[in-house]
């Protein structure tokens, strides 16, 4: 049996108000993909995760498509259910009194906690696979604790568990570094890298927050796809200078990508 893909975007007009972002946008991203999105602010990276979340609509007209695993219309809470959320935004809608057990228990519902009616719905198997989830992302010490016992990083890893407790066919890192510090930042790497074989939509401005899994890359500029393959054809200094608008120079390190000014005089 042949899936169908999480994402294809066929000829689409996206708007943001009463801006065009994206004016035929024609992509197509496979389940089981491991896909990196990038470019300069006002490239469409948002608006194509508002897409992907139903957040905004593309234009209706004849030969347009915009269909995620086979549809084009969907229950936004039966969608949820397919795709894993982490971000920062996600983290900020929760009470930090909630304790991190609670926190991933909440993804099988894509909800915000697993307060009143919910709780009831909460099984023996599901709160083992909570733990379970917790234990991948070595977050597991912390289960009965609050959220706002824990470190920022230490916190985004209990949204990574939440995220992925229920299965999810894609994950979405949505700038999922945000407001980590280094150490912060490379530990939640490191999780994302271990889960293996997960599809992976990963969606930042930095090209050292990109998973060393991902083996897609799709830089947007202007609302148009600039490039699109593998890292080591699209994370280069040529391309990124002309999306850019400045000499970007890229190095490449244990399977990280880091940009930097190749020649500040020229700024």
């Amino acid at each position: 049996m042949t899936m169908s893909p999480f994402l294809s975007a066929v000829d689409v007009d996206l708007w943001r108000g009463d801006c065009k972002v994206f004016a035929g946008l024609n992509l197509r991203v496979e389940c089981g993909e491991r896909v990196a999105v990038v470019g300069p602010n006002g490239s469409g990276k948002s608006t194509l995760l508002k897409a992907l979340n139903r957040e905004i609509y593309p234009v209706e007209r004849s030969g347009s498509s915009l269909e995620l695993f086979g549809e084009s219309r969907w229950n936004v809470f039966d969608l949820r259910r397919r795709i894993g959320y982490v971000s920062e935004e996600t983290e900020r809608r929760y009470n930090r009194d909630l304790t991190v057990c609670d926190t991933v228990l909440s993804g099988f519902f894509a909800s915000v906690g697993v307060h009143g009616s919910l709780a009831a719905r909460v099984t023996d198997a599901k709160r083992d696979a909570a733990r379970a989830w917790l234990d991948r992302v070595d977050m597991a010490w912390a289960a009965d604790r609050t959220l706002k016992t824990l470190s920022t990083g230490e916190r985004r890893r209990v949204f990574l568990a939440r995220a992925m407790v229920r299965e999810p066919d894609v994950l979405i890192l949505d700038e999922a570094t945000s407001g980590l510090d280094f150490r912060g930042r490379l530990t939640l790497l490191k999780s994302v890298e271990s889960l293996g074989e997960v599809s992976l939509f990963v969606v930042t401005h930095h090209l050292s927050d990109i998973p060393t899994t991902v083996e897609r890359v799709i830089l947007l500029c202007e609302g148009a796809i600039a490039a699109d393959g593998p890292p080591s054809t699209v994370l280069t200094g040529e391309t990124l200078s002309s999306v850019y608008g400045i000499p970007i120079a890229v190095t490449a390190v244990n399977g990280r990508y880091i940009a930097d000014f190749a020649d500040e005089s020229e700024l």
